[in-house]
């Protein structure tokens, strides 16, 4: 079994967008009961040994986590208590899967007040009336799975060479996207917001600060193809012009973002090192044009049971 799958965006396409839906709903749970944390990291999944959790929920009695098992293929809802519910993952609407969820958390939270409708797409049609038949292929779920398990931990190591501020590596189901994002320390400017169906509060308050960010998605919204994306906020002068690499990498001018398919990472002779090799370039690039302060932000990567050295 190769450790870095195939997923053809034509394969992905209907299966992502259930799960994309369905990752939403749950994530809107974490939403609701978790204390807003800095740039939305209070409502994220991570990558686990089986698919995507939300991790440890907090409750006014206990702790929940839920959990995307995409190997056995079920949504498990679990408590701090000893309870588990759950459904299995097979094709449904939306709806459906709404309903499902809701009787599953039911039992450990009782009703949850959140928020019905998809954020961070065009007429976002609330969860409930979203009735069509949805699609889930088990194969192609465990391929995008399998790829998560593949990039997660070559972020977490690009994210250990860093002394500054910087984010988890984490999911943001909105536009279902890995990330892991490095930060100046400076303010930014505002953020002229504008996202679909997401309050420009929600946006400003994400990009408050000078970023370089990058991560991967399964394709859509332009680009139709599994890829890595990389962006500064603000973007520096002449910053789509740096040379970054690998070859493979371009500047894609409607996203005003770098993108480097998957594809060109899945096939290279060593993919970790050319998926680090785009991560540094690309915020090398973001950091000497913004001017950062690179001497007191970066380090080594780190290898484990080694300390940092201190001067």
């Amino acid at each position: 079994m190769t450790h870095w799958p195939d997923i053809p965006f034509t394969r992905w396409q209907a299966t992502g967008a259930s799960i994309h839906m369905w990752t939403q709903i749950v994530g809107k749970l974490r939403m609701a009961l978790s204390p807003w944390i800095n740039h939305s990291w209070h409502a994220t999944l991570y990558v686990n040994a089986r698919g995507l959790t939300t991790g440890l929920i907090p409750g006014s009695d206990c702790g929940h986590e839920v959990i995307f098992d995409f190997i056995d293929h079920r949504l498990e809802v679990l408590s701090t208590h000893g309870e588990r519910t759950g459904f299995k993952l097979e094709p449904m609407s939306v709806a459906e899967f709404h309903r499902r969820f809701n009787l599953a958390i039911e039992p450990h939270c009782g009703a949850v007040e959140m928020h019905g409708a998809p954020n961070e797409v065009p007429d976002a049609v609330p969860f409930q009336e979203q009735v069509e038949p949805g699609a889930y292929d088990p194969l192609v779920a465990h391929d995008f799975f399998r790829a998560l398990a593949s990039i997660a931990p070559v972020f977490e190591k690009f994210r250990s060479g860093y002394l500054g501020k910087s984010s988890p590596v984490h999911l943001f189901w909105g536009s279902l996207d890995l990330a892991v994002t490095r930060f100046s320390g400076r303010a930014a400017p505002l953020h002229p917001g504008g996202f679909p169906s997401l309050p420009d509060a929600v946006t400003r308050e994400a990009y408050s600060h000078e970023v370089s960010s990058a991560g991967f998605w399964a394709g859509g919204g332009g680009v139709d193809e599994a890829a890595f994306y990389a962006y500064a906020y603000p973007s520096p002068a002449v910053y789509k012009e740096a040379k970054v690499g690998p070859q493979a990498a371009y500047w894609h001018e409607a996203l005003g973002e770098f993108v480097l398919p998957y594809e060109a990472v899945r096939t290279a002779p060593d993919p970790e090192a050319a998926l680090l090799e785009f991560l540094q370039t690309t915020y090398d690039a973001a950091a000497a044009l913004g001017d950062w302060d690179r001497g007191a932000l970066e380090c080594p990567m780190g290898v484990p049971r080694v300390p940092r050295a201190l001067d």
